[in-house]
Parts: structure tokens; C-alpha cells; sequence
């Protein structure tokens, strides 16, 4: 395929529209007209970010902007497609450009120019708030992969278990009211990390895998003190 086969389909659904339409105007690869309204296309065989910089450069010149990109006949093609589009979609709208795509003599419309308002997500706003305000410091590098992330979860678990290091097995109460961490009976009810280990009922230590954690993360430990 080339990408002067996306023409065609392209032309025949805009003039369907009304438009009048003229390839290759300018620097433009379809120019199409309606009374005073002036849409550009930008035509690739494939979704990415040239054409989406060739689109951003159409719209000093236009009233709305399109990017038309091919849809694979393969089974494989189509289903990375099918797992782009959605962002796709979204980078689309966020420039405020229109996507359409052809397979065939078909041409769908998944995305028309506009300005693009995210839709707020106040609860998970208030999810990241509440970590970022949960941490005592910076004790992750950004884009690490494959290592423990240090969470407030993982932080409020530390300080349990430095304490029962420290003082031996103690009840629920005794390490909430020592460690001011008011989760305390969660967090050692569901040892995520398998860092405790049950003495009694109603009453925990740590384990040798909290032990080693202690080890592990002693910066963040240092933290704590430096913060006390």
C-alpha cells in the first residue's frame, strides 16, 4: 500500500460531506473546502508522530486539521492497532486534531478536531495527593524498573518493624501508639511483604525477611530519624 491509496477514500468521504477537495495543495497532502470552512488531511500509512508533526504544522493554516492513516488488513497489525487507538485517540484530541483511518474504500472516524479538556479524576487525584503527602522524602529514583518501590505503605510497614526489632513482639496497640502509624493492625494482619510473623494472638514480631528488609532499606530508616 501507499500512502497516495488513502486518497480516494479520503476525497470520496469529505465530498460526501459537501466539501470540495484537492490533493497535494501546498505543503498540504488534502485540502478541502465548504463555503468558508478549510479542513486539512495529512495522509501516513502508519499512526506516529511525523504526521502528527506535520498535522500540528496545518493547523496555522486551517480550521481543522485530520490525520487519516491506514488500517492494516492483518490479523496482527490490527490487533496492535486495535491496542493504540485508545491513546491514540486521546493524543488526537489533547492537539486538538481529528483521526480518521481507511481500510479499503472504508473510512472511520474516531477522533474530530476540537479543543480537548481532559476529564478530571478526582478520586484518583486524591489517591496520588495522599501518597505524595504519605512519603517522608524522595527515596525512588523516577523511571526505575525491576526494584522495590518505596511506598507510604511500605514506609508505615518499615517503621512497624524497626520497632519490633528494637523492643520484641508487641501488640497491635502498643506498636500503633509507638510508631504513630494508625494502620498498623492492617498492615501487619496482611504482611504483605512477609515481614512479621504472629507470637500471640493479637501480638506480632518481625520475621527474618523483616529483618533483611531492615537492611535493605536503612536510607529510608536514616530518613526517619533525620525527620524525628
Amino acid at each position: 500500500m501507499r500512502e497516495t491509496d488513502l486518497y480516494d477514500p479520503v476525497k470520496a468521504y469529505l465530498e460526501a460531506q459537501g466539501f470540495q477537495v484537492r490533493g497535494e495543495v501546498g505543503a498540504c497532502d488534502m485540502l478541502a473546502l465548504r463555503e468558508e470552512t478549510v479542513i486539512a488531511v495529512e495522509l501516513k500509512l502508519s499512526f506516529g508522530l511525523p504526521v502528527l508533526y506535520q498535522a500540528i504544522a496545518r493547523q496555522a493554516i486551517a480550521d481543522l486539521v485530520y490525520v487519516a492513516v491506514a488500517e492494516s488488513e492483518g490479523k496482527a497489525a490490527r490487533r496492535a492497532w486495535e491496542r493504540q487507538r485508545g491513546d491514540a485517540v486521546r493524543l488526537c484530541r489533547l492537539l486538538g486534531l481529528g483521526l480518521l483511518t481507511v481500510r479499503g474504500t472504508a473510512v472511520s472516524a474516531h477522533a474530530d478536531p476540537g479543543p480537548y479538556k481532559p476529564r478530571r479524576n478526582p478520586r484518583l487525584r486524591t489517591r496520588l495527593l495522599r501518597e505524595f503527602r504519605g512519603r517522608t522524602g524522595d527515596h525512588n529514583r523516577g523511571g526505575s524498573r525491576g526494584v522495590a518501590v518505596v511506598t507510604a505503605y511500605r514506609e508505615d510497614a518499615l517503621r512497624c518493624a524497626a520497632y519490633l526489632a528494637r523492643e520484641g513482639p508487641r501488640r497491635v496497640a502498643e506498636i500503633r501508639a509507638a510508631t504513630g502509624v494508625e494502620r498498623a493492625g492492617t498492615i501487619l494482619l496482611r504482611d504483605v511483604y512477609g515481614w512479621f510473623e504472629k507470637a500471640a494472638r493479637g501480638t506480632y514480631g518481625v520475621s527474618p525477611g523483616g529483618l533483611a528488609a531492615l537492611d535493605q532499606f536503612a536510607a529510608v530508616l536514616d530518613g526517619f530519624a533525620a525527620t524525628q
